[in-house]
């Protein structure tokens, strides 16, 4: 007999950074399983794509343009699925910022001040707004995007990686505070995977060599191959997980 605790019928998921890599992923996968998706992310149009894809296979989604480095673009997203929707079910933090590749004795100011905006500012008040909404509605799930990067600094990508163990701590101080309104938050932690955020560690093969070495598996992931954690920690199979960093990296970090 199948089993039932991978449903998300009647679910209503919000998904930052679902216009491609592991957003649209997860975004396609939990529609599958019935959830209503709400994709997000910088550019509406691209939002359009993945929620047409998604509606053209048969599930429910819509676009909604949302730059989580912009605290009037939260306001906004959150005010739209108050009134269409009045509740939140599941908050997936996925949308990130990386814009500088390089020593991070000459990180500039407005490339931290980007990568901070978006990942740690970003997941922050996405997740108090989530919160609110779910504490209003009985409970809920939030999943933050993070990355190994949290547990071993990547090469040439410090003030990226600060901002991902910041999110891994964010993470926990949520779980521990909102888990008495149900609501649960956990995080992923992806290893190499090639999306096109990940571009300039593909592009640079003695980078991409190096790292490749490291992972027991051999190979990178495809963003698919997260999309089922994710599902993992927002449906009634992960009813007791919560505060949980859960990396997915092929071993690399063993």
């Amino acid at each position: 007999m199948a089993t039932e605790l991978f449903d998300l019928t009647g679910k209503i998921a919000l998904i930052s950074g679902a216009s491609r890599g592991i957003g649209e992923a997860v975004a396609m996968l939990l529609a599958e399983q019935g959830a209503h998706v709400i994709v997000s992310s910088r550019k509406l149009e691209d939002c359009r794509r993945v929620a047409e894809a998604i509606e053209e296979a048969g599930g429910s989604a819509e676009a909604v343009a949302c730059h989580v480095g912009n605290m009037e673009d939260i306001a906004a997203v959150f005010a739209h699925i108050r009134q269409q929707h009045g509740r939140l079910d599941i908050c997936v933090n996925n949308a990130a910022a990386n814009p500088y590749f390089g020593h991070i004795l000459d990180t500039d100011l407005a490339a931290f001040n980007k990568t901070v905006e978006v990942n740690i500012r970003g997941y922050f008040f996405m997740s108090v707004e989530a919160g609110k909404l779910m504490r209003d509605s009985g409970g809920g799930a939030i999943v933050n995007t993070a990355s190994v990067n949290a547990l071993q600094p990547g090469p040439m990508q410090g003030i990226y990686s600060i901002t991902k163990a910041a999110v891994v701590n964010m993470t926990k101080a949520f779980a521990k505070e909102c888990a008495s309104l149900g609501i649960r938050c956990n995080a992923l932690l992806p290893g190499l995977t090639k999306t096109k955020f990940a571009g300039a560690l593909f592009d640079n093969q003695e980078i991409y060599q190096a790292v490749t070495e490291r992972i027991p598996m051999q190979r990178h992931a495809e963003a698919r191959e997260m999309a089922g954690t994710v599902l993992y920690l927002v449906s009634d199979a992960s009813s007791y997980t919560n505060g949980e960093c859960i990396v997915v990296d092929g071993g690399m970090t063993l």
